[in-house]
């Protein structure tokens, strides 16, 4: 159980920090193009599936990684 949640903890600050750059890189671009800081829907929803998509990943990742750590019980 310990290392899922270490895994699940992991991947969330991941995503968590993906999702932020994602988002504050929309505003720069929208910004750019139209002077103002408005921030649609669309933006929030694309940060909420960048930020799913990498922490499934991520989480998946480190879970596998966690468990290489674990000792292995031999069968006799």
């Amino acid at each position: 159980m310990k290392p899922n949640l270490k895994a699940c903890g992991q991947a969330m600050m991941t995503a968590l920090a993906n999702a932020v750059l994602a988002l504050v890189l929309m505003l720069l671009v929208e910004f750019a193009i139209s002077g103002s800081f408005r921030v649609p829907a669309a933006y929030l929803w694309a940060c909420l599936v960048i930020w799913l998509v990498i922490f499934v990943g991520q989480f998946w990742r480190m879970r596998y990684l966690c468990q290489g750590n674990e000792p292995r019980h031999k069968e006799a």
